[in-house]
Formats: C-alpha cells, sequence, structure tokens
C-alpha cells in the first residue's frame, strides 16, 4: 500500500474528475442546457430537470414553469452531438437516440411559498438545506491542487479528443490525482504528484502502448507543472487495459451524481445537493456559489489561508438560518467567529439578493456542468469573482 513519508505531518490526498462523456456527465449538461433554454427567453423560469440515460435512450423529467417556448427533444440531441456522441459504436448517437420527455409545472405549494408575489429581497429559499463553500491558496485560482489537476486533465483530455491530436480518444473517460502534502501550520502544503490516473474510453484498433505515450505526451505534461512530477510518481494509463465499450452503453446516467467532481474533489464539505439542472431560488445551487464567493473572498483578502464556509436554510424563509467559517486554524490575525462576521457584513445571503448579486437568470449553466463549477477563470461564473471585503 502506498505511503507517504514517515513524517507525520506528510499525508496523500486524492481527488477524481470525469470526462463530459461520462453517462452522469452528460446527464448534468443535457439538466443545465434545459436550464439555459429556458433561461434564454425567460429568465424567470423555473426549472427542476432530472435526465437519465441508458443505451439509446436519454429521458428528462422533473419541473419546469416558464413563458418559454422550447423544442426539448431538439436542445437533448444538440448537446449529445456538442459533446460527441455521434455513433452507436461510441455508446450513443444524437441522431437515432430514444428522446423521452416527463416535465410538469412547478407545484403552486412551493411556488406561493418562495416567490410567488414577493421582492428580491423577501424570496425565500426554495427548500431546507445545508451548503458548503471553499478555498484555500494551494493554486491560483483558490483550488486545492489535487481537483484542479484532476479536473484540468479531464479538460485536456476532451481537447485533444476534439481538435484531433488524439484522434482515437473516444467522450467517455475518469481522471484521478493523488497529491503528496506536508502539513505546515495547519495547512496542506503539496509536495508532490503521486499518482496519475487517467481512464479514457478509446477505438478499436489503437494500442494500449500508443494510449499511454500519447496520454502523457500530449495531457499529462501540458498539464502537471514539472516541479510536481519526479522519477517515482506513478501513472495508471488506461489500467483496465481496455475500454472500447463506455457512455451510457456502458453505464447508467443520472443528473447529480457528480457532486464532490462539480465542487472541491473531497476537500472542506459537501451539503450533498447537486447543482445542474436547478434553477437559482434553488438554494443548493445558488447558496453554494455564495459560499464559494464568500471563501475565495477571504482567502483573496489574507485573512485565512483556507477555510470552509457553511450557509443553511429553510423553505419559504429568506435570511439563513445559520452562517459558519471554519478556517482550520489558518486565520491571519482573525478568529473564525470574526471571519463569520466579515461574511455576515459583506455578502447579502438571501436567495433572491445571490440570484441578483451573481447574475443567475443568464443562460450561463451548460458549461459548468463539466470540469467543475469552481476555479475556472471565466467572466460569467461571478461568484469566482474576488468581491473587496469591508473587515
Amino acid at each position: 500500500m502506498p505511503t507517504a513519508d514517515d513524517d507525520e505531518t506528510t499525508f496523500l490526498f486524492t481527488s477524481e474528475s470525469v470526462n463530459e462523456g461520462h453517462p452522469d456527465k452528460i446527464c448534468d449538461q443535457v439538466s443545465d442546457a434545459v436550464l439555459d433554454a429556458c433561461f434564454a427567453q425567460d429568465p424567470n423560469s423555473k426549472v427542476a430537470c432530472e435526465t437519465c440515460t441508458k443505451t439509446g435512450m436519454i429521458m428528462i423529467f422533473g419541473e419546469i414553469t416558464t413563458a418559454a417556448t422550447v423544442n426539448y427533444e431538439q436542445v437533448i440531441r444538440d448537446t449529445i452531438k456538442q459533446i460527441g456522441y455521434d455513433d452507436p459504436a461510441k455508446g450513443l448517437d444524437y441522431k437515432t437516440v430514444n428522446v423521452i420527455v416527463a416535465i410538469e409545472e412547478q407545484s403552486p405549494d412551493i411556488a406561493q411559498g418562495v416567490h410567488v408575489d414577493k421582492k428580491i429581497e423577501d424570496i425565500g429559499a426554495g427548500d431546507q438545506g445545508i451548503m458548503f463553500g471553499y478555498a484555500c491558496d494551494e493554486t491560483e485560482v483558490f483550488m486545492p491542487l489535487t481537483i484542479q489537476l484532476a479536473t484540468t486533465l479531464g479538460s485536456k483530455l476532451t481537447e485533444v479528443r476534439k481538435n484531433g491530436v488524439c484522434p482515437w480518444v473516444r467522450p467517455d473517460g475518469k481522471t484521478q490525482v493523488t497529491v503528496e502534502y506536508k502539513l505546515v501550520d495547519g495547512c496542506p502544503v503539496p509536495q508532490r504528484v503521486h499518482t496519475v490516473v487517467i481512464s479514457t474510453q478509446h477505438s478499436e484498433e489503437v494500442t494500449q502502448q500508443q494510449i499511454a505515450a500519447d496520454l502523457m505526451t500530449h495531457v499529462i505534461q501540458p498539464v502537471i507543472p514539472d516541479k510536481f512530477l519526479d522519477d517515482k510518481t506513478i501513472y495508471h494509463l488506461n489500467p483496465s487495459g481496455r475500454f472500447v465499450i463506455g457512455g451510457p452503453h456502458g453505464d447508467a446516467g443520472l443528473t447529480g451524481r457528480k457532486i464532490i467532481v462539480d465542487t472541491y474533489g473531497g476537500w472542506g464539505a459537501h451539503g450533498g445537493g447537486a447543482f445542474s439542472g436547478k434553477d437559482s431560488t434553488k438554494v443548493d445551487r445558488s447558496a453554494a456559489y455564495a459560499a464559494r464567493w464568500a471563501a475565495k473572498s477571504l482567502v483573496a483578502a489574507g485573512h485565512c489561508k483556507r477555510v470552509l464556509v457553511q450557509l443553511s436554510y429553510a423553505i419559504g424563509v429568506p435570511y439563513p438560518l445559520s452562517v459558519y467559517c471554519n478556517s482550520y486554524g489558518t486565520g491571519n490575525g482573525k478568529t473564525d467567529k470574526e471571519l463569520t462576521e466579515i461574511v455576515k457584513k459583506n455578502f447579502d445571503l438571501r436567495p433572491g439578493c445571490i440570484v441578483r448579486d451573481l447574475e443567475l437568470k443568464r443562460p450561463i449553466f451548460q458549461k459548468t456542468a463539466a470540469y467543475g463549477h469552481f476555479g475556472r477563470e471565466d467572466p460569467d461564473f461571478k461568484w469566482e469573482t474576488v468581491k473587496d471585503l469591508e473587515a
């Protein structure tokens, strides 16, 4: 069993990611493509869209109330095509897939309790629940190195598939990175990459030798900084030896089964609520974005080296029931209680105000649904824009 150095302050931590062609990620992207299609015509749409897929079939189901006129079947087929599933041999074909639409309107009981006839400031949470945000100073984007490397490897794998550099790559795939850390004053500091795992769907004719060589040259080396790699780094490249059958033909997919992939790769905590397919009255999504916004702003301001921010809500109630910060003892002259007060002073955490301040009624969500919702320098992701804080 691999271990880190004997030093008690050194340990191994692992995060994984999955590519946009993974069955669960197909479902996340379809759900968010439906959300975007509704928002493009009606920014006040209320959407809770789930997706499932298996061989030759994809189904959306849930509750949508919107003034938009949406061709759901076309949205679904376009999304599958964009991912790259255009042949039954790949596990799915956008042209022939059986599309099932089972959508109803939002429950009027929920609507009257949450948003009907209410001002932005008075809109209640769409449900009860707990949400977490996390940030650390390990990387320039204030994300843990393990998940940042895993998601970037996955994105690069998709890039070399779509640009033809590695034409044998097919849409389904997974990445995983283990980093050796040293704990310094309560803060994990990356020392080296211990293990890299990449499993990618591939064409029938490619050899395992070519797979390993291409992954090393075109995916791993451009992504992982040389300073983290050494002659002891372990590589498992398509360790099963064969991965031709993939996509929904190899495994069923469901929206919301990759919530750790979507967030912090196992660091911090997760409240359990998925993001994709939900408009932002659903605090599972909007409050998780706000918690990340707050956490990143605290670390960027130098108030701490890492921090976890928790929020909790009750359905129909606008103000969070609780706000909590944990800096793991890394506060720079600030106690966790003081950090919590800074968050409460600088961020209006009522659901309607989160939607307003982060501009969450725009059709920007399909691109969040693969390669992580956080740590990406996209101007549309307002929750990644650091806020200047009044202490």
